[in-house]
């Protein structure tokens, strides 16, 4: 009777519920709600805290959402019994969250909370490509009882948010970005920056680099990534500027990979050329996330940035200039970057650069002492790394990559000739490439590398005798010149002493003659 009795009770009160959902006006219903919560409040002495999905910014996710999805997927596996898996960072292993209208309880500071996650429906029927308030909307439910409340609001929710961030950036697929045309960023997913999964597996174990300035980088970088408080305490933005200049081959862009591995940052290609202004370079920057490398390679070749104080002292000469014929030519080549020196330094380190934190911003260039000072100063590109040729460290760096060697009997005339000789540390890789089909083929690549030092040593001498030859050659050929040119003043100056002398004498006969 009383399992009966029990059935038939929630069966009414289902009945009734669902007629009061149908066919209660909304209004009404609001303030039903509304005193029924006040209610509530009075009995229950828990406090509820919910996260939407989405929020304000309807066409984004919330962070905090995100974050706290991360944080309960990571411990909630061993609680909740109903679960949803998707693929992790690698395609290999799957990553666990809470599936919707489950409960898990976590502890801390000897606290208990409960997180639910919840779903809503939409009542109407729509069709739409972003979520909306009147779309089915995911948010998570946090409960704990009132006597806790500043706990929960002052510590616990800051530290699920920082462990949710953390977690998630450990077990997210990094990713190398590029900026796409400008005609490309508007509509239906598009975006100002597409991505490929970035997988390079440079690491400073492996990279080419004296020891000393490989653990300066290290200390450096390291000092970086944990100076949040620093920084904000200085009065800086959370940024930092290096400039990696050298020679080609000499492992600029291996080191930039290093780097983006050892903090676990995403790197952002910044291809100059195809960015038309300084407003679209503001937007870009504005696009990238915290944790980031912003990379400007080869910079001196994207954009002629060096000239252009040159060249408005030459424009501002030319004030005559019809202006029809002045805009024709600054029209002539429409697809031109415009971006300015002005607007790549607001870039660097104006208020702009302050958007986001935790970011590098990093400049490569085979020739430094073609950029303008004030792109390169401290305080810009506050670090300059030298990548030059390869040393004897570097080699043994490479032979322990390629040939798993930590000494050797040649190793000696290696050292003597690397001392001798300039050589890039792609150029002696590609000599310690072992070969499959030659057996001792440590010993091969050795000697592979010393026939090449060796030539590269002979024709740096030849280049040498032939730079000699032609200064002295040249050097004669002034020499020559300035002979010419001292007897042609001598012959010159002779004449006209003989064109003095003889015109007084030509004025005494011509007055005798007249007398």
């Amino acid at each position: 009777m009383w399992g009966a009795n029990m059935g038939s009770s929630i069966a009414t009160f289902m009945f009734l519920y669902a007629m009061f959902k149908q066919y209660v006006p909304y209004q009404l219903k609001e303030h039903i709600e509304k005193y029924a919560q006040r209610i509530l409040g009075f009995i229950s002495p828990y406090i509820e805290i919910t996260v939407h999905e989405y929020t304000g910014e309807r066409f984004k996710r919330s962070e905090a959402y995100i974050a706290i999805k991360t944080y309960l997927g990571a411990n909630s596996s061993k609680q909740a019994k109903r679960l949803k898996a998707d693929v992790g960072k690698t395609s290999s292993n799957l990553v666990l969250s809470m599936d919707d209208y489950e409960e898990v309880t976590d502890e801390y500071q000897g606290v208990q909370f409960w997180w639910t996650s919840r779903k809503t429906f939409s009542s109407k029927q729509s069709i739409s490509f972003y979520p909306t308030d009147a779309d089915d909307n995911r948010f998570y439910k946090l409960t704990f009882h009132r006597r806790h409340r500043g706990l929960a609001t002052d510590s616990y929710l800051n530290y699920v948010l920082e462990e949710g961030k953390a977690i998630e950036v450990k077990s997210r697929q990094r990713k190398l970005f590029t900026n796409n045309p400008s005609n490309n960023w508007y509509g239906y997913k598009k975006s100002v920056w597409s991505h490929v999964v970035f997988d390079h597996p440079s690491t400073f174990q492996t990279l080419a680099m004296d020891v000393e300035k490989k653990k300066d980088i290290i200390d450096d970088l390291t000092a970086f990534s944990k100076g949040k408080d620093f920084y904000a305490k200085v009065g800086k933005a959370w940024k930092r500027g290096y400039l990696l200049y050298g020679p080609p081959g000499t492992g600029k862009s291996t080191m930039i990979a290093a780097i983006a591995n050892f903090l676990d940052y995403d790197i952002y290609d910044l291809e100059l050329t195809g960015v038309k202004d300084n407003t679209e370079l503001r937007k870009l920057l504005i696009e990238t996330t915290n944790k980031s490398i912003v990379v400007i390679e080869d910079i001196d070749c994207s954009l002629d940035l060096t000239g252009q104080r040159k060249k408005k002292t030459e424009e501002e000469a030319k004030e005559g200039e019809d202006p029809i014929t002045k805009k024709a030519k600054q029209d002539a080549s429409p697809g031109d970057s415009k971006v300015t020196l002005s607007g790549l330094l607001n870039f660097i380190d104006g208020l702009w650069s302050a958007c986001g934190g935790e970011r590098l911003i990093i400049f490569t260039t085979n020739y430094v002492e073609k950029l303008d000072p004030a792109l390169i100063r401290r305080g810009r590109m506050d670090k300059h790394i030298e990548l030059s040729y390869c040393s004897f460290g570097a080699f043994k760096v490479l032979a322990k990559n390629y040939l798993d060697l930590d000494s050797h009997h040649l190793f000696d005339p290696v050292r003597e000739l690397l001392d001798e000789t300039q050589i890039t540390p792609a150029d002696v890789a590609e000599n310690l490439m072992p070969r499959a089909t030659v057996e001792n083929s440590a010993d091969h690549c050795l000697e592979s590398l010393i026939q090449a030092l060796k030539n590269t040593k002979e024709e740096a001498r030849l280049k040498t005798e032939k730079e000699k030859a032609e200064k002295e050659e040249a050097r004669l050929k002034e020499e020559k010149e300035t002979k010419e040119r001292e007897l042609s003043n001598k012959e010159s100056t002779t004449n006209e002493a003989k064109e003095i002398c003889s015109t007084p004498l030509e004025e005494k006969e011509s007055s005798t003659k007249s007398n």
